[in-house]
């Protein structure tokens, strides 16, 4: 078993206000967990990994080449593999998130970009 504190853990903020937390995980799947202010949006894009994205709260919509999905909390959406998508918080407040990847990632997905 490998506990990983919330305080502790790797944090990467690839825009202001837009912050991601490494939480437990291995090479098979990953959880970060993110917060995203109000009117921001992360960019399309895509990644060999599966992901779950569950909404702990505010609203967030998935925006992907063909559908639009707005979810509330505890609402949740898949994305398969390769699947271009970006995820935008609609809301008036903070939105935080769950994010599941399978198989799992790091953080150079994001700074591999940079």
């Amino acid at each position: 078993m490998q506990r990983v504190s919330f305080n502790s853990a790797e944090t990467y903020e690839p825009d202001e206000g837009w912050r991601r937390v490494s939480m437990a995980g291995s090479e098979d799947v990953t959880l970060e967990w993110f917060e995203k202010p109000p009117g921001h949006s992360s960019p399309m894009h895509d990644h060999a990994n599966g992901q779950v994205c569950l909404v702990l709260s505010g609203e967030l919509t998935i925006y992907t080449d063909d559908d639009a999905e707005t979810l509330e909390e505890y609402d949740s959406v898949w994305l398969d593999p390769w699947e271009s998508h970006r995820v935008e918080n609609t809301g008036d407040d903070i939105a935080v998130g769950l994010d599941v990847f399978a198989p799992g990632r790091s953080f150079d997905f994001w700074t591999d970009r940079e």
